[in-house]
């Protein structure tokens, strides 16, 4: 079961990365020994953890079980590898099957390792953690109690998951915050809708995809057939996989199928294998309107498939921040009935052959996100610098104020900066709904898509100054 995955989703699952199968394979039996006389390190390591192994089982100060050691020692050579590798233990492969039906149990959060600290990738839409206002980028520093430092992706999912109605305490850091802060969150049963639209204006439409699973295509399809039923046809479509942490390969195919009718979607090469190209799914594609993508740091994944393919194909302009850059595909294995081995095998790349691994998408108009009522206040304030602002600038002498007291001054000037720092923390956990129109990126795009629109009219004029310039090509101007 291929995965190209960026993290785990906190639900019961442990991830909703990008597969081809639904059911894990089945592993394959070791190569035989080589024959006497034949060198190989591999037995001699072998019987060097042999010794080791039967030296703590006979000597540790506490008895030991043997499968706790062995467990232990799994994990301990799945740790040496990149991060999205992992032993999975029958509490964990259990769950893991059934990751993509869209109903999952937990707390709604996808996780990875960012510089060997458990990191938020991104909160799913409207699940315990993003209602809490858990935020992509935060660090997670202790889940009930322990501290998650030396900690791997599958413990914090077996930490984090538990009985819906139950809390689960989940310390975290910030950027911003002046100390860690304490979320306590109860667990729910959580049914994904992975699709969301809104109207933006007459025959402007914005969708948001918030992970890919079974019915991300149908659900995509639904709602542009619904909004032409009612409203007419579409002009252009705001597509927004922000904070989107990915999902199901062939479903990233099929969304991106929805766009580009033919040619590659995406690639995979592994180390011992011939690449494994997936193309577009011919007589689903839409090109009688521009799209525009959205994608920052926390799209990852099948998100990124779906924005490289699009990107290199020249069907969307990519816009917002680079992607995560999770450019890896994973297999699950099942070694025995209950017990399962997901494994990095393959790279992926988009169609033009780029690989993304650490370097994202990049977008072909860089948004900031800008919070949009910060936004207006500026906009109404004006950001030009004043004298008062310049550095050792002059106190006025006709002030109501006989003298100037630096010390006073400055005093007040960092009591206001604390303030304005409380203030904005304060900004950052008030969650409110989102409204696309209100958006400062989703705006950014719309205005985008209006133009692209606006010119596409003009191209009679477009091709008459092309006509023009090839006439006069040669001639001087005097």
């Amino acid at each position: 079961m291929k995965r190209v995955v960026a993290g785990i989703l906190l639900f019961v699952a442990l991830n909703v990365g990008a597969a081809e199968n639904k059911e894990p394979k089945k592993a394959d039996a070791p190569p035989p020994a080589k024959k006497d006389g034949v060198k190989d390190d591999r037995y001699e390591n072998l019987a060097l953890f042999q010794k080791v192994l039967y030296f703590v089982e006979q000597n540790y100060v506490e008895e030991v079980k043997n499968k706790d050691l062995i467990y232990g020692a799994i994990k301990g050579m799945m740790d040496t590898l990149d991060p999205h590798s992992n032993f999975l233990p029958p509490e964990i492969f259990k769950d893991m099957k059934t990751d993509t039906s869209g109903k999952f149990g937990g707390i709604g959060i996808e996780i990875g390792l960012k510089d060997s600290i458990l990191t938020v990738v991104s909160p799913i839409d409207d699940t315990p953690a993003y209602k809490a206002g858990l935020k992509a980028g935060d660090k997670i520093l202790k889940i009930n109690g322990d501290s998650t430092k030396g900690m791997s992706l599958s413990e914090a999912v077996a930490k984090m998951r538990g009985k819906r109605g139950s809390d689960v305490l989940v310390q975290i850091w910030r950027e911003g915050l002046e100390k860690p802060k304490d979320y306590r969150i109860t667990r729910a049963e959580i049914k994904i809708q992975t699709t969301k639209s809104e109207v933006l204006e007459q025959g402007y439409l914005y969708m948001r995809m918030s992970n890919f699973n079974e019915r991300s295509t149908d659900d995509m399809r639904k709602v542009m057939s619904d909004y032409e039923k009612s409203h007419g046809a579409i002009k252009g479509l705001v597509f927004d996989l922000r904070n989107n942490p990915g999902g199901l390969l062939d479903q990233a195919v099929s969304v991106s199928s929805l766009f580009i009718d033919e040619g590659v979607v995406v690639s995979t090469k592994g180390r011992n294998r011939d690449s494994d190209v997936q193309t577009a799914k011919k007589g689903m594609a839409r090109k009688d309107f521009p799209v525009a993508v959205l994608v920052n740091g926390a799209s990852a994944s099948a998100s990124e498939i779906v924005a490289g393919a699009l990107q290199d194909h020249k069907r969307a302009v990519i816009m917002g921040q680079p992607t995560f850059g999770k450019g890896s595909v994973q297999t699950v294995i099942e070694l025995q009935p209950e017990i399962g081995l997901k494994l990095t095998i393959a790279r992926y790349y988009t169609p033009s052959g780029r690989s993304i691994q650490l370097k994202g998408i990049q977008p072909d108009i860089f948004l900031d996100d800008l919070d949009q009522k910060t936004l207006d206040e500026a906009m109404k304030k004006g950001s030009f610098i004043r004298e008062k602002d310049l550095r050792h600038h002059m106190a006025n002498e006709m002030s109501d104020d006989k003298e100037f007291h630096p010390e006073e001054y400055m005093a007040t000037k960092d009591a206001d900066k604390a303030d304005d720092a409380k203030k904005k923390d304060k900004a950052k956990d008030e969650l409110k709904p989102f409204v696309a129109k209100e958006d400062y990126q989703v705006r950014q795009a719309l205005n985008y898509i209006k133009s692209f629109q606006i010119f596409k009219a003009a191209g009679a004029f477009e091709q008459a100054t092309t006509a023009n310039a090839k006439a006069t090509a040669g001639k001087t101007v005097q």
